[in-house]
């Protein structure tokens, strides 16, 4: 039985891409060392940056990676990631959900939606 997945980003840009899923997704640091972070999710689900440099697995850059998180509300979320400075562009409609994308520093896309508010009663 399952009870802990974890996604690892080996990055070329580890300290900007720690810095970004710290201060601006502000996620709790689960695990730490000097070249590698691991960060909760929740419900047993976590998301690391490892440094490439000091790994034997080379940089993704982003290259067939998304990160799809569920959250309660997209629109907050936005708002919460432009006043952390973050690049957004404006949220869409995706598969009847609200959705918003970004990217970290390495590349890696993440998507984060929310059921639409009309569907939800």
């Amino acid at each position: 039985m399952l009870r802990r997945s974890n996604t690892i980003l080996y990055t070329d840009r580890w300290a900007e891409t720690v810095e970004f899923y710290r201060d601006a997704l502000l996620l709790t640091v689960a695990f730490e060392n000097e070249w590698f972070v691991e960060f909760a999710l929740g419900s047993g689900a976590f998301v690391s940056v490892a440094d490439a440099a000091r790994s034997s697995i080379a940089p993704g850059r982003g290259d067939g990676i998304t990160l799809s998180l569920q959250v309660d509300d997209v629109h907050a979320v936005r708002s919460e990631l432009v006043s952390a400075g973050v690049e957004v562009g404006d949220a869409g409609v995706r598969w009847g959900a609200d959705a918003l994308d970004v990217h970290d520093p390495a590349g890696n896309r993440i998507e984060f939606w929310s059921e639409r508010e009309v569907d939800r009663r």
